[in-house]
């Protein structure tokens, strides 16, 4: 099975990031919105492995404390793939090294591509314009709780995403 891990978001980080996708479609944008019930950001992306237990077991032994994830404000693309920006507080990146390191130890493939942290909003672009006009509510929360999701991808419907299990962060055995 496909595996990743990845924060979901409060109410008022969905509203901040679907507000961008409505001014995107409003501008004409065309692609694959990523539906609201899939937005989230993946701190580490596994592929295919098919023993979640054991992922679920490490993520919870991570000692770590919460941290906050912040949207920065802006939006960037790699290649045909737009997406909103968080920031890079220091607190986040020890997390996903951490976070990645204990996948190490615990022999789970993971992807070895720098973390820049972004939230996917909508793929296949055509023609990516200028977006230096259209910004990103600047809305933060704390990150207290993980998941470890299972992405079945669709030709119709593009990737739908389930939950399998999750790790509250600073309560580790």
């Amino acid at each position: 099975m496909r595996l990743f891990i990845a924060v979901r978001f409060e109410d008022k980080l969905i509203k901040a990031l679907t507000d961008v996708q409505n001014a995107l479609r409003e501008r004409d944008f065309s692609g694959r919105f990523t539906r609201q019930q899939n937005l989230h950001m993946t701190l580490s992306f596994i592929g295919e492995y098919d023993d979640p237990d054991n992922v679920l077991q490490i993520m919870q032994k991570l000692e770590a404390k919460p941290f906050t994830l912040k949207l920065c404000g802006r939006l960037g693309h790699f290649g045909d793939l737009l997406w909103a920006g968080a920031e890079q507080s220091d607190e986040l990146l020890a997390y996903v090294q951490k976070l990645r390191s204990v996948l190490d130890e615990g022999c789970v493939p993971h992807d070895r591509q720098p973390f820049v942290p972004h939230i996917t909003l909508l793929q296949r672009v055509r023609n990516m314009p200028d977006l230096s006009d259209i910004t990103v509510a600047q809305e933060s929360m704390t990150v207290q709780r993980i998941m470890l999701m299972r992405s079945d991808l669709s030709r119709e419907d593009g990737g739908i995403y389930r939950e399998i299990g999750s790790a509250e962060i600073g309560k580790a055995e």
